[in-house]
């Protein structure tokens, strides 16, 4: 265990943001982060870096931090330029010194050995040899070359300066440090940012092999596919911890929750059937012994929470073209894009309802295509031509960057002013402004809530051709989802940009490929196109492995109920048929009672009633210690994912406890008899 938080709590003022979490960094862990935007991901990376402090709460429960020694943490909002005006090549080649200064100190320690071999400075050549290796001191010029290969810098952008690169590639740059600076625990906010798909598949696998500990933060699912073996999950302001990736998390989650749900409405009926029974005899003075015996049953329960709803809040609207667009939607023949520069040369054609997804590296072109079709920037060369009917709704990535004092009720209606209050704020709603939301100004909206309001105000144009570049970027993955549905079930025509795979494979059925040598045309969807071009290598021994102990789980609980001593599944199934067969022939009894040619003796029938209901009372006993027994065997963990035998169970329990209501009724029928 490399570090863990114990009931943390973290509040800003009044506000709390998580709530007695509990959360692991255990050895080499790939761990993954998710959660809703704000729930408090980017919190959780702060307490772990030590720029937030635990809340102090008033509660019993220990809370604390705890880290094996002074691991060494990176993230990369922490990594800063000091000097602009350095080249790249210095810039992060600063992450080599401390490699330096000790290869520097083993070649003088090996010199001294020479000369004298003693053993002191044998010692400390092999404590600094052992770290040299740890921290890649033979191979760091190699990695370094490698990874600003993969990240595509070039030889010559080695020389420039840093003041000469944009946003992105800064941020790259920043990232090449912190891999190559291999802290013990890695954090990773939105990694895949910034990265094209062909880098992406290559920090996956990097990731994978880092041989050190990774905390991930991040919206791409199939990023999280292909690198987490621990999912976190930040809901409700609490912390829940899945192994396996984020697709086993999610089943994980569905399951978990509704076993939970079931067990808690299988203990409510519980309840409530005690304190019916409770109600019932109360008042009588010969079960009073038996109506303290339920009400301590139920005092005794471990409680079952019931579970709290998925936040699964998102916007919706139902977006249908206003009127249908010819068949032919867009011709485009041997387009020249670029600014200054021309960065390809484009041909393609679209039919109405094609959904063509561009992907590729950075800045070879893509969004500059989208901005010459919509005619934001002038082409170089060649043609294309709109179709018929043709309406274009664009949504810019820079439209997560939109600033205005204007609220967002004012922003939306001045688009459309002939609406009316009501309807403007009905579709606002339907993109998650409610309430005084409304009121906010745009300036300050989030990415995510900016990019929301832009969709709306394009969606409720009606257009039946929509260009989206990098539609996702700020969104979280429920937000994701839901514009997946959107696009799935609209009738339109799409034209889009995007690094998600996830989302392009959900989308798409045609892609457009950038690459440094042109343009190509791919008439399938994504996954066509990997199984084509093979450009990811997906690796299942997570799920194989996750497989391989369900099943040696289940094994081995079967083995155990089968040779226990007491309680087995053999000596349950002869009790619940021994106690069915005595309900059924007492059944018998009361349908076709015997009768008797003497006379009845009225002290001996009373008798013979009594000595029924105390049997009765201890047959209801049994049948709730029995119920009791299987319930708690269903909780344990080896049984949990074994579906047919907790189905096995359950059915075990409900036949007791129609057996209980039988004798209830029985007892309760002989008890007003005397």
């Amino acid at each position: 265990m490399l570090y863990q938080i114990n009931q943390g709590t973290v509040a800003y003022a009044d506000k709390i943001v998580l709530k007695e979490i509990n959360f692991e960094i255990r050895n080499t862990e790939k761990i993954a982060v998710v959660g809703r935007n704000g729930c408090g991901k980017t919190t959780l990376l702060k307490l772990i870096m030590g720029e937030v402090s635990l809340s102090k709460r008033d509660s019993d429960k220990d809370s604390f931090i705890a880290m094996a020694g002074k691991p060494q943490i990176g993230w990369l909002q922490q990594m800063t330029f000091e000097d602009d005006e350095v080249c790249l090549s210095t810039e992060i080649r600063k992450v080599f010194e401390p490699i330096l200064v000790m290869e520097k100190r083993m070649q003088e320690l090996l010199r001294k050995i020479e000369e004298d071999p003693v053993e002191k400075l044998v010692e400390e050549y092999a404590a600094l040899e052992q770290r040299f290796t740890y921290l890649g001191g033979y191979r760091y010029e190699k990695d370094y070359q490698m990874i600003l290969d993969r990240f595509g810098f070039t030889k010559q952008d080695e020389e420039k300066r840093l003041s000469e690169f944009s946003g992105g590639q800064r941020t790259k740059i920043a990232f090449i440090k912190l891999l190559l600076s291999k802290p013990d625990i890695l954090l990773l906010d939105e990694p895949t940012n910034h990265l094209d798909i062909a880098t992406i598949a290559w920090l996956e696998g990097y990731l994978k092999e880092y041989p050190r500990a990774v905390v991930i933060v991040s919206h791409d699912r199939m990023f999280l596919d292909h690198t987490a073996d621990v999912v976190y999950e930040i809901e409700h302001q609490k912390m829940k911890r899945y192994v396996g990736n984020y697709t086993e998390f999610v089943k994980r989650k569905k399951t978990d929750h509704a076993k939970q749900e079931k067990e808690y409405l299988a203990q409510q009926k519980e309840i409530e059937r005690l304190n019916q029974i409770v109600e019932r005899f109360k008042n009588k003075p010969s079960k009073v012994s038996m109506t303290r015996s339920k009400l301590k049953q139920i005092e005794h329960m471990d409680l079952i929470d019931k579970p709290e709803a998925f936040d699964d809040r998102a916007f919706h609207t139902g977006i249908r073209p206003a009127f249908e667009s010819g068949n032919d939607v867009l011709s485009v023949e041997r387009l020249g894009i670029g600014y200054d520069r021309e960065l390809a040369k484009v041909a393609f054609s679209m039919k109405k309802g094609q959904k063509l997804g561009i992907i590729g590296g950075n800045g070879l072109g893509k969004s500059t295509l989208l901005k010459t079709l919509t005619g934001h920037i002038p082409k170089h060369s060649g043609k294309y031509q709109w179709g018929y009917h043709v309406e274009i709704g664009y949504f810019d990535q820079q439209m997560a960057q939109y600033s205005s004092e204007k609220t967002v009720l004012d922003e939306l209606w001045d688009r459309f002013p002939t609406l009316t209050q009501t309807e403007v704020r009905n579709i606002l709603g339907g993109f998650l402004f409610t309430g005084d939301e409304v009121f906010k100004k745009v300036s300050m909206l989030s990415g995510g809530e900016k990019v929301r309001l832009a969709l709306a105000g394009i969606f409720q144009t009606c257009p039946n051709t929509l260009i989206l570049d990098e539609p996702t970027n700020h969104m979280d993955i429920v937000g994701k989802e839901a514009l997946e549905d959107m696009l799935r079930d609209y009738t339109g025509t799409i034209l889009f940009v995007s690094h998600d795979r996830y989302f392009i494979k959900q989308i798409a059925d045609s892609l457009l490929i950038f690459r440094p040598d042109g343009v190509e045309y791919f008439p399938y969807g994504y996954e066509d196109y990997i199984e084509k071009y093979g450009l990811e290598k997906y690796n299942s021994s997570t799920e194989e492995v996750l497989s391989i102990h369900a099943g040696d789980g289940g094994g081995r609980a079967d083995m155990e109920r089968k040779g226990a001593a007491d309680g087995t599944a053999d000596s349950r199934e002869m009790d619940v048929s021994s106690a069915g067969k005595e309900g059924a022939r007492c059944e018998r009894d009361n349908e076709q009672p015997r009768v008797k040619k003497t006379a009845l003796n009225p002290g001996k029938e009373k008798a013979k009633r009594e000595r029924r209901i105390a049997r009765l009372e201890e047959l209801m006993e049994e049948c709730d210690a029995k119920t009791a027994q299987l319930k708690e065997e269903m909780s344990l963990p080896e049984i949990s994912s074994d579906y047919v035998k907790l189905n096995e169970l359950q059915q075990e329990i409900d036949k007791l406890e129609e057996l209980s209501l039988t004798y209830l009724e029985e007892w309760e029928t002989l008890s007003s008899e005397i």
